[in-house]
């Protein structure tokens, strides 16, 4: 049996990356007052048709639907905001107060082409500000995905931002630009030539040079934003300045989900001359009352966590290697080593129990092998005499350490030599 094409196995070298992604958003997320949520995986079709638009990619092209046995048409989610403004509306969250600070971490699916860090099953994790229409709340959660890949030591990024202004606003520019577009009609690669019926505005997105290079004289959005949005957008640019956050204004820049308005934003990588995109987000005042609920002007970003894990893989794998005890049997014939154990794990220090039988010289070899400071070993004698040889691995220095010492070494060892 092979894994489906585009799914990955997360094995325990690696899960320990994962983890430690999701200790540091908790500590620092929640020192600035936002909670998580679990929304499911399964969700209604309609609401990402509703949601994200029914002229994007993730709609057309790339979302997993299906027909359950109750013959309800059922979507594995592509996204993770359409999920959260659903369960703001469903549990009624705008009852209990005005601004609900959540965060995310989970799956998402879309079938796109494979390739390095984009896998069909992906991970993202995202923030939400709910219920603010001020660019304070902007300027925050661009703040915190800052701090957050700096906590991660993923530092090589730039932070592009552009304001995509209201509805009715872009309306305006679009036939504008549609205008512009037609009389390079031929010379616009193939998508564009689709989108300029269905959603002209992506075509500012394309990836494609001969596109790019026919947008150089493009009207630009900002010529036709009110002065609202304008304002809107110069008072976070100017808050991310005071705060020594640099920025790039991307004029082309419109994210590829149809709820944005106001502010659109994407931190890429510049890590190995890459131009990947670790997070994108923005503003959607919309989209909540587009759903059904009350009119709640929210912000929001995701980060790609396979990407992330690419660039920060080996910071962290540095960071988080693990001083163990590795345990060294030569006889098992005991329960002896039970009272050694219960004793280790009430100082909360990993160890390895040797479960091999192999001859106490491959054992150390082994505990060398897994960067282990100290291996503990029990023989014979040590049963007999109650009392453990400490063993350190990286001078050979040994310590006979009677059992009834045992719980006092530990101490020790927790407090200068292991963390």
């Amino acid at each position: 049996m092979q894994l489906l094409r585009g799914t990955k196995d997360i094995l325990p070298d690696e899960i320990k990356l994962w983890q430690h992604i999701y200790e540091v958003a908790f500590k620092v997320l929640t020192l600035n007052n936002y909670f998580e949520i679990r929304t499911p995986i399964l969700e209604s079709t309609e609401l990402f048709k509703r949601s994200i638009g029914d002229f994007t990619d993730i709609v057309n092209k790339e979302m997993y639907s299906f027909n359950d046995q109750g013959k309800r048409n059922i979507t594995l989610r592509p996204e993770g905001t359409a999920s959260i403004a659903r369960s703001f509306i469903t549990n009624k969250l705008y009852q209990s107060q005005t601004i609900n600070r959540l965060w995310y971490m989970g799956p998402m699916f879309r079938y796109e082409r494979p390739q390095r860090g984009r896998q069909r099953q992906f991970h993202q994790l995202g923030l939400e500000c709910i219920g603010s229409y001020m660019p304070t709340a902007d300027v925050e959660v661009i703040r915190l995905a800052i701090k957050l890949l700096n906590s991660l030591k993923c530092n090589e990024y730039i932070l592009e931002i552009n304001s995509i202004g209201n509805i009715n606003e872009r309306e305006t520019y679009a036939k504008y630009l549609i205008d512009y577009l037609k009389k390079y009609y031929s010379d616009l690669d193939e998508d564009s030539q689709k989108r300029l019926e269905t959603n002209p505005l992506r075509i500012l997105d394309s990836k494609n040079h001969k596109t790019q290079e026919i947008l150089i004289n493009a009207p630009k959005l900002k010529s036709y934003l009110n002065s609202s949005s304008q304002e809107h957008f110069n008072h976070i640019c100017s808050n991310l300045s005071y705060l020594g956050i640099k920025y790039n204004i991307n004029d082309n820049l419109v994210r590829g989900l149809d709820y944005y308005n106001y502010t659109a934003f994407e931190i890429k990588s510049t890590a190995n001359n890459q131009q990947n995109t670790i997070c994108g987000g923005g503003r959607y005042d919309k989209l909540i009352q587009q759903l059904g609920g009350p009119y709640t002007p929210s912000v929001g970003w995701a980060i790609g966590l396979e990407r992330l894990i690419i660039l920060t893989r080996t910071q962290l794998l540095s960071q988080n290697k693990i001083n163990r005890i590795y345990i060294a049997c030569q006889s098992y014939e005991t329960y002896y080593i039970w009272d050694v154990i219960n004793i280790i794990e009430i100082y909360h220090i990993q160890f390895n129990l040797d479960l091999s039988n192999q001859k106490l010289y491959k054992q150390l070899k082994k505990a060398n092998q897994l960067g282990s400071k100290i291996c503990f070993i029990l023989g014979q004698e040590e049963v007999k005499n109650k009392c453990i040889q400490a063993k350190w691995l990286d001078t050979g220095t040994q310590q006979n350490i009677k059992i009834s010492q045992l719980d006092s070494y530990l101490k020790y060892l927790k407090k200068y030599i292991i963390t």
